[in-house]
């Protein structure tokens, strides 16, 4: 946003590339907050408000470079903004050493373990909290990811609304890649594989943990794993990239195929440590993040690994260098071919349903003085012989130990966004 004159006077700004498409009303929501909507909507009605010198409509679009010309007034904010966090000196020291690499666009923190990306129930120290450290001028960063507390490494922030919303379009359409160093518990038979587990949250637990569920209430989930190295039988360091975004689904999914990760005494109970003087911290950590960047090139940041991290691989025997190549990129199946397996099976089940249905209450209630419209054990709708199992009884396809990068001729399954690893 670039500003020719004060408040007192009729005002000119230039859009931005980080408002490149956004609507005219959105605009003013993000750069002149405390101008209320009404009074948007009576000087575009009134032709106060001009794009390029013509009347504009709070609904309109706006384009880099375009000229927007705001008259004087309507200062008098609406309500109360909450004021800024005030940070101690030892606060903002701690939030500028996370910094691995900041723009005009993003802030790519290198967090540490043990510190939460976000406020909860009795945490009063951090990510979240600490970004007012980066705001002394032009709006509040904000998050357009999450990494659990006791994981480490790239944490991207985004600086304004604009760079925020292109950001979190390529975490939810999975274009962004990111690749996980980790330490586990034993060696996987097979040295590149694909997990595809459906997770859900454990019942009892108020969604603190996650679990496997193959019914149909259970979340697709895909993780691909590659081991770069081996302690005997012991242990082992492997690549992680979460092809989906369930909440700790790489913590949960190692558990699953018997090789927690070293440490995560949650998912993998006492067998997630081991002995010697291997740290009982988990060793997780976002290695590298590579996402498109609002001005076209991509941005590729790697974080230093943290100490406990680093002293576990040097006692085990391995070198950072051997884990250094970019891994392949696993392959996608086109958005709209995904949004038609996913409206096919929602379809099915709607029809599986219905007919369940009517089949209990045919079964229930025959015509008058004939008894149940159906034999015992048929239900109706259904032919003699071996009732079909439904798609939505079945269990969830999973590949765990399946060798990663063949061709399934099956687009993979469509993936959530936006959690925790």
């Amino acid at each position: 946003m670039t500003e020719k004159s004060n408040s007192d006077t009729v005002r000119q700004f230039t859009v931005q590339p980080d408002d490149d498409g956004v609507r005219l009303d959105r605009w003013f929501k993000r750069h002149l907050p405390q101008i209320g909507f009404a009074t948007i909507s009576r000087w575009a009605r009134t032709g106060q408000i001009r794009v390029d010198g013509k009347r504009a409509d709070p609904a309109d679009r706006l384009a880099t470079g375009q000229k927007l010309r705001v008259p004087p007034g309507g200062d008098t904010p609406d309500r109360k903004a909450s004021p800024r966090r005030e940070l101690t000196e030892e606060q903002i020291e701690k939030a500028e050493a996370m910094v691995l690499t900041q723009d005009r666009a993003a802030i790519v923190l290198n967090k540490p373990p043990g510190l939460a990306t976000q406020g909860g129930s009795g945490t009063k120290e951090h990510v979240d909290g600490l970004l007012d450290a980066f705001a002394a001028e032009g709006p509040r960063p904000r998050l357009v990811h999450r990494l659990d507390k006791d994981t480490s490494g790239v944490l991207l922030i985004a600086r304004t609304p604009g760079s925020a919303a292109f950001f979190s379009k390529r975490f939810s359409t999975r274009s962004a890649r990111k690749i996980y160093w980790a330490l586990i518990v034993g060696v996987p038979s097979i040295d590149d594989g694909l997990i595809e587990l459906p997770l859900a949250k454990q019942p009892g637990t108020g969604g603190e943990k996650m679990m496997v569920d193959e019914s149909e209430h259970g979340q697709s989930a895909r993780t691909r794993y590659r081991v770069i190295d081996r302690a005997g039988n012991r242990a082992a360091w492997v690549e992680l990239q979460p092809l989906t975004g369930r909440t700790h689904q790489l913590r949960v999914h190692m558990a699953a195929i018997g090789h927690p990760i070293v440490g995560d005494g949650k998912y993998g109970g006492p067998d997630a440590f081991l002995s010697g003087s291997i740290s009982r911290k988990m060793h997780l950590h976002a290695r590298r993040l590579i996402i498109d960047h609002p001005d076209g090139s991509p941005l590729d940041v790697t974080a230093p690994l943290p100490e406990h991290f680093a002293m576990g691989m040097e006692q085990l025997g391995f070198d950072e260098a051997d884990g250094e190549a970019l891994p392949e990129a696993p392959a996608k199946a086109p958005r709209d071919v995904e949004k038609q397996q996913a409206k096919a099976h929602a379809k099915q089940y709607r029809k599986e349903r219905r007919g369940e249905r009517r089949g209990r209450k045919s079964g229930e209630r025959g015509p008058a003085g004939k008894g149940p419209a159906k034999g015992p054990g048929k239900p109706a709708g259904k032919a003699p012989g071996k009732p079909a199992k439904s798609a939505a009884a079945r269990p969830a396809r999973k590949s765990i130990g399946k060798p990663a990068g063949k061709p399934t001729g099956k687009p993979p399954a469509r993936g959530g966004g936006g959690k925790r690893a």
